[in-house]
């Protein structure tokens, strides 16, 4: 009768076992399309009333099932690389995209680019010396000049437009940033808190990996699992997360809040309980999305802005400097063609004549009809050459991150394609389990049934005699 009664514990727990069972298969279902969700999977364990001991026997066959652990199906190790090459992704993706943008506005090669408007100016400057007496040579020179200028203004407008942009971009990011960190500490409470409590606590680890996934692709965080399972998250080498506390992710330089430069080199900073730490610069900085606004912000727009620059610069001096060695149409010395500030750059360039008399087309003094000046003009300074140089290499640098960001979209997508094996939900895996946990149940249903029907033999109808 014993052996009847333990046989009904099996049967329970069974029961017990496939009800948990179901309720996972059904919960992968419900999320199978949920953002974040990692697999559940239920683990069985064998009881046993059997204790090791001297002397000791067990006449039983063990009792039954239960439910060991449901277990969130996830590698630690591939999800540290998918954090990690997701934030390299996340830099390459963001830097070929802000320069592709700029490289779009630059319109070259193009008919309407700066390069077309240099050939156009010098090839007008050579009309003008086949006919130095031309009114309307000598206006177009003056036009020409005006559309030169113009473009080398526009282009330099659009580059100071784009670093607006991504400093604005910045402060979202820096907002972003210190949002998920605070996020990511609060879990760490929460989840050992709960597992304490012996609460399942998979949802708040989901949404936990999210967040360090987050700020792997935001600022090239770095997430370190405790022995203790909480997450600590370090951004350029300085602790962002620790436990339950997070630190401020603070802008420190570089940017107001009104997203304006404030002529301070960019830098950013995490206040903490302990202290507060300055992030240092360049590649040991912030990494992913951040880092790649940082890196356009600081170099490689600054860099592009100063070669043209340089362009303008070149033009206005070259340009001045014939002028003045040749003779406008009254016989004097040439006045200067171009204005040009230093310190503004490209973007202060403009024509600084607006009578055609005033153009120097002569290299001889009294007035004389001669186009030997216009010729020299026609073939003076660098500055196309220099500007092709500078645009091939913005090319050059779009492609070379183009070629980067699709190697490294290769490799973030062979883990992804990894870590989904492992954590995505199959419907056609999900039905099985249910049905075999729906047949497990109404195998342990029956034998429930059979034993209620055994007892009821054993106990009202054992010693019973016909009539």
């Amino acid at each position: 009768m014993a052996g009847s009664f333990g046989s009904i514990s099996t049967a329970l727990s069974a029961l017990r076992y496939n009800q948990v069972a179901l309720d996972v298969a059904g919960n992968n279902i419900a999320n199978a399309t949920t953002d974040g969700y990692v697999r559940r999977r239920v683990v069985g364990a064998s009881v046993s009333s059997a204790q090791p001991a001297l002397w000791s026997r067990y006449d039983g066959h063990g009792e039954g099932v239960t439910a060991g652990e449901v277990r969130r199906m996830t590698d630690p190790l591939l999800d540290a690389r998918v954090r990690r090459e997701h934030g390299l992704l996340s830099y390459l993706s963001t830097s070929r995209t802000i320069l592709a943008r700029v490289e779009e506005g630059v319109g070259e090669p193009g008919p309407n680019g700066v390069h077309a408007a240099m050939l156009d100016f010098r090839n007008v400057w050579q009309d003008l010396s086949l006919d130095p007496g031309g009114l309307a040579a000598r206006q177009q020179v003056l036009g020409s000049a005006e559309t030169l200028a113009q473009a080398l203004r526009t282009q330099a407008g659009n580059v100071a437009r784009e670093e607006a942009d991504q400093r604005a971009h910045a402060l979202n990011l820096v907002s972003d940033i210190d949002s998920a960190a605070r996020g990511l500490a609060a879990l760490n409470h929460d989840i050992l808190v709960t597992e304490q409590n012996g609460t399942d606590a998979g949802t708040l680890r989901d949404r936990r990996d999210q967040l360090a996934l987050e700020l792997a692709e935001l600022a090239g965080g770095v997430t370190t699992v405790e022995a203790d399972g909480q997450f600590t998250v370090t951004v350029g080498g300085a602790t962002l997360v620790q436990g339950k506390e997070a630190g401020a992710f603070v802008l420190a330089s570089g940017i107001t809040p009104s997203g304006d430069a404030d002529g301070s080199p960019l830098s950013y900073r995490i206040d903490s309980s302990s202290g507060s730490t300055v992030l240092p610069a360049g590649a040991a900085g912030p990494g992913g999305e951040l880092g790649a606004v940082t890196e356009v912000l600081t170099t490689r727009l600054p860099t592009y802005r100063a070669g043209l620059d340089a362009v303008a610069a070149d033009l206005a001096s070259a340009l001045n400097a014939q002028q003045a060695a040749g003779y406008d149409a009254t016989g004097s010395a040439g006045a200067p063609l171009f204005t040009y500030d230093p310190l503004v750059g490209a973007a202060s360039l403009q024509v600084a004549i607006s009578d055609p008399g005033l153009v120097a087309a002569s290299s001889l003094p009294g007035g004389a009809l001669d186009g030997g000046n216009a010729d020299l003009a026609s073939r003076v300074g660098d500055y196309p050459e220099a500007y092709q140089r500078l645009v091939n290499g913005l090319g050059t640098q779009v492609s070379s991150l183009e070629r980067q960001r699709a190697n490294q979209a290769s490799l973030a997508g062979s883990l992804d394609d990894a870590r989904e094996q492992l954590a995505g939900i199959s419907l056609d895996e999900e039905t099985v389990n249910m049905v075999a946990a729906q047949r497990a149940y109404e195998a342990a249903a029956r034998l429930m049934t059979t034993l209620d029907q055994v007892l009821d033999t054993l106990i009202n109808r054992t010693g019973l005699v016909g009539r």
